[in-house]
């Protein structure tokens, strides 16, 4: 069935109670999403009220960043631990819950990949008819001729709500994601919320597979023990962007002469400014694009200038994030549940420029340099690319809506079998020991 978009917004989230205070941190970020859908924000990481204190209190700079939203899509939370330290949950301890049962689950599976296709159809079949669950999935899935050619999977598809990618508003409608395919699918997903994410389930069934724990042979029963809300969740930090560009209009302009002598018919006019946001799950990437030249952009952080970047780009990372472009550009693999940002920069024509870490929290800003040759181009996982001008701006900080990823055993355990399995992290020959003479 086609949904409407008057289906989608209608419904709203409920407002979790457990939550009794609120940090201004997450109060702000409503400026950078559309709706904050009535949910709770959750209490602050690193300052506690005064007892008896009905005012709200602001977040302390600290190492920590802004405190996560630890509500996910409509029902999910996070199961709160009294043994808590410094108001810190232990990772180790992050356990999903449900507020109410859950009704609706997103599937998301890769496109053009014929080897999904009998996954796919079991997952859904499995959803529908055994646990009377509303399937989503996006309507180009379903256009695939094997789907849309298959008499035996019709009575299912039927019943299935369908959306499209930058039209339909699904935020309110999703209570649980699952993905098929690589680690595209889960950059895909967290592509799709730029609020609270509802937590989400990735198969491995693509190339690299870092980021996607579960084998699909057993599906059924692990994805019982999900609707049971018996699983551990890793939360991934993702990074708020906001890129503002120099809104320029083209007029025609007589006689024009450019530099190298040829006659210019248009010439550029300030007439106001352009604002996009984003929320990012790996990497914002700055790179000279197709110019010979060296890029050349200024990094402030907090409002200061901390370096000027001479070389084929820079990357501004998530932990999660460490494992992909800037682990290839030299950087450190950092473990999801650290608190951090990293900065990395792509070829540097300074040798002594090496990767650094800073606090979540802090805001960054890039900026290309008064006397840069040429324009950089900015993408965001790898989507979205365009080109940043002069007086255009980036402002990247840790969101406060994080991605809650369901791990297969434990935030620890999944990692390093990840860096295992799919980096080879460590894997060389070992050294034959002394023979011990009798």
């Amino acid at each position: 069935m086609e949904m409407n978009r008057e289906k989608l917004c209608s419904s709203k989230a409920e407002v979790s109670s457990d939550s009794a205070y609120h940090c201004s941190a997450c109060h702000d970020d409503e400026e950078w999403s559309n709706t904050s859908r009535g949910r709770a924000k959750s209490r602050s990481l690193s300052a506690s009220p005064a007892l008896g204190s009905t005012k709200e209190f602001r977040r302390t700079r600290s190492l920590h960043g802004p405190c996560p939203v630890t509500t996910f899509g409509p029902k999910a939370c996070m199961l709160q631990n009294p043994k808590t330290i410094m108001h810190i949950q232990d990772p180790a301890s992050q356990r999903l819950t449900w507020n109410k049962p859950p009704k609706s689950v997103l599937v998301i599976k890769k496109i053009r990949d014929a080897s999904l296709l009998q996954p796919f159809k079991e997952l859904c079949v499995y959803l529908t008819e055994e646990n009377n669950m509303i399937v989503y999935v996006e309507k180009k899935v379903l256009e695939d001729p094997a789907i849309a050619n298959d008499e035996n999977f019709g009575p299912v598809k039927k019943k299935f709500c369908t959306f499209r990618e930058d039209y339909d508003d699904i935020s309110n409608q999703i209570d649980f994601i699952i993905c098929l395919g690589g680690d595209g699918t889960l950059l895909y997903a967290s592509s799709l919320f730029q609020g609270s994410v509802p937590p989400v389930m990735a198969f491995h069934l693509g190339s690299l597979e870092f980021l996607t724990p579960f084998n699909f042979e057993n599906f059924q029963s692990q994805v019982t023990q999900v609707i049971e809300g018996n699983a551990a969740l890793v939360l991934r930090s993702r990074l708020k962007v906001k890129v503002v560009k120099e809104h320029r209009e083209k007029m025609t302009v007589q006689n024009g002469i450019e530099e190298n002598g040829v006659v210019s018919t248009n010439t550029e006019k300030e007439v106001g400014k352009q604002v996009m946001q984003y929320q990012v799950l790996n990497e914002v990437v700055v790179d000279r694009g197709p110019s010979s030249y060296l890029s050349n952009v200024d990094v402030f952080l907090d409002g200061h200038l901390i370096t000027t970047v001479q070389g084929d780009g820079v990357i501004v990372s998530t932990p999660t994030g460490s494992t992909a472009y800037a682990a290839a550009a030299g950087a450190s693999m950092i473990h999801p549940n650290v608190p951090a940002i990293m900065i990395t920069p792509i070829c540097p024509h300074s040798l002594s420029f090496r990767p650094i870490v800073v606090p979540a929290g802090v805001e960054l800003k890039i900026m290309l340099s008064p006397d840069a040759r040429n324009t950089a181009w900015v993408s965001f996982d790898g989507r979205k690319r365009q080109e940043i001008c002069h007086g255009d701006s980036i402002s990247i900080t840790t969101s406060c809506y994080p991605l809650p990823s369901i791990c297969f055993r434990d935030p620890v355990s999944d990692w390093f079998e990840s860096l295992a399995e799919c980096l080879h992290w460590n894997v060389r020959k070992k050294q034959n020991n002394f023979a011990v003479e009798e």
